[in-house]
């Protein structure tokens, strides 16, 4: 996996967790994002009197950072604070369409995991019988958006909502393939 060039803010809690055991003054700021382009979940600390808000792309690369002072690490999904866990759902159906292609190429490239099972039985709703539609599908032509999948493939879940709970899964720590998440 690559280093993180952007991420999105979650939630931003200007006086730190309020769990901490420090006097008020003493509590650094803390950002709750998740990384653009490998989607792991990110505490951030910004650089003083920077004011964050939910939605807002920062950049966290190895350059001059405007925003962040630095990256304390990964956080599990579990120490999300709420507002986080909520705004989470919505950041990551944006962060699909705007980048639909990668999540698309999925549906077009994936291969069979062993004999019996196939990756895109891994996706929450998709069993044997959307995996062998998406592959009879994808014979006759790649698909080239959502829309081309769904109306191709009429009995399938929602792809977006499905690639969500997916991602969702991986980022809970206790799937065995991550297809999304880290990648």
């Amino acid at each position: 996996m690559g280093k993180e060039e952007y991420a999105v803010i979650l939630d931003f809690l200007k006086h730190g967790y309020p769990y901490e055991n420090k006097p008020l003054h003493k509590r650094n700021p803390i950002a709750q994002a998740i990384g653009e382009t490998y989607l792991v979940l990110l505490e951030l600390v910004p650089k003083e009197d920077v004011f964050l808000q939910p939605y807002q792309k920062v950049y966290i690369g190895d350059g001059k950072r405007d925003q962040i002072h630095h990256i304390v690490g990964k956080v599990p999904l579990s120490k999300l604070t709420q507002t986080a866990r909520n705004e989470l759902e919505f950041v990551l159906k944006d962060l699909i369409e705007k980048n639909s292609s990668k999540f698309l190429d999925f549906f077009n490239q994936a291969g069979p995991i062993n004999m019996r099972r196939h990756y895109l039985e891994l996706l929450p709703g998709i069993g044997k019988k959307h995996m062998l539609e998406i592959l009879d599908a994808r014979k006759e032509k790649r698909f080239e958006s959502f829309f081309d999948l769904k109306q191709r493939v009429t009995s399938i879940p929602d792809p977006e909502k499905i690639i969500v709970k997916r991602i969702l899964l991986e980022l809970d720590g206790n799937e065995k393939y991550n297809l999304f998440v880290g990648l």
